[in-house]
């Protein structure tokens, strides 16, 4: 497909096009045809990048991608102990973004990364060939690629129920953060 015949989603077209295209013509007796309205150019990569919804500011440039189903981001225990994983870090949700990939399930790192300028990754419950990197590590261990610091771990709400595994992650945050 060539720039030429692109076709977009209606609800991208809708978010084009939010105002009327053609302004109404006054009546006055004599007919005129209105003046074609301009068509915007669309990239390829306009058309095909997602609006991101993130929770947090990303202050420090942090992504945190989960895969939630139930909650728009993460269930309220879930935010709870990641709230209070980030404190022990000293950080805070405004220094991260949390995407939950459950709502773009075709989004690879290469677009999350791009998107939010970040260098370090985490990926609780997400599995690295899920997001499309083509190498493979275990949980808790930090994995830099090109020039980024991914951390893999079970889903939260798995970590939080087992005291093993929250300390296998915090000892993974300490080196990752320098805590």
């Amino acid at each position: 497909m060539d720039l030429n015949h692109i076709k977009l989603p209606a609800t991208v077209i809708n978010e084009l096009y939010k105002t009327v295209l053609v302004e109404p013509v006054q009546n006055t007796g004599m007919k005129e045809a209105p003046a074609p309205a301009e068509k915007p150019v669309i990239t390829s990569d306009e058309a095909t990048t997602p609006e991101w919804k993130s929770l947090g500011s990303n202050e420090k440039n942090i992504l945190i991608v989960v895969s939630n189903s139930d909650a728009v981001y993460l269930p309220d225990n879930d935010l709870n102990f990641l709230t209070g994983v980030l404190g022990a870090c000293k950080l805070s949700l405004a220094d991260v973004a949390v995407v939950n990939r459950f709502h773009y399930p075709e989004a690879g790192y290469k677009e999350l990364i791009a998107y939010f300028k970040s260098r370090v990754i985490l990926l609780l419950g997400v599995e690295p060939a899920a997001m499309g990197l083509p190498i493979n590590f275990p949980h808790y261990q930090l994995q830099a690629f090109q020039n980024n610091t991914f951390l893999f771990t079970p889903p939260l709400e798995e970590i939080e129920k087992d005291k093993l595994e929250k300390s296998k992650l915090w000892v993974s945050l300490k080196r990752l953060f320098n805590v």
